[in-house]
């Protein structure tokens, strides 16, 4: 007989699987469409470009925050650098839900800024802007 809480527990383990998002299957070209729609204000992401309110996202990811050159970064990012923090698909989704909160939660600071206020709330918007933000390198 089949206990029920572990019916109960593996199928809340195979939801939320399924509920995360899938980053491997991203429309980086929907993912383009999204930048220029809800990043692009703010960021740029073409080698060389100058930076906005927001640093230049070329090559950004697998990189630690604090690389792009000629952006001040507060001392929040500088800190999450320190303790590790590279941007790889799982921190940048995580980044793009809540800024503030993941920022603080990465250097550890509980009053740590970030200058981005736009969330983006959709998992498929938020993977396929990952997509594409990694074709930029």
């Amino acid at each position: 007989m089949t206990n029920p809480k572990t019916t109960i527990l593996a199928l809340a383990a195979a939801l939320a699987f399924a509920a995360a998002p899938a980053f491997a299957e991203g429309d980086a070209g929907n993912g383009a469409k999204l930048f220029k729609r809800k990043c692009f204000v703010c960021h740029t992401i073409e080698q060389g470009a100058k930076n906005k309110v927001g640093p230049n996202l070329w090559a950004v990811f697998g990189n630690k925050p604090g690389m792009a050159e000629g952006y001040k970064y507060s001392k929040s990012y500088l800190a999450a650098a320190e303790k590790g923090l590279v941007w790889d698909d799982k921190a940048i989704d995580a980044y793009m839900i809540d800024p503030r909160k993941f920022i603080r939660e990465a250097s550890g600071d509980p009053k740590g800024k970030s200058k981005m206020t736009v969330k983006i709330k959709k998992d498929t918007e938020r993977v396929d802007i990952i997509a594409y933000v990694k074709t930029q390198k």
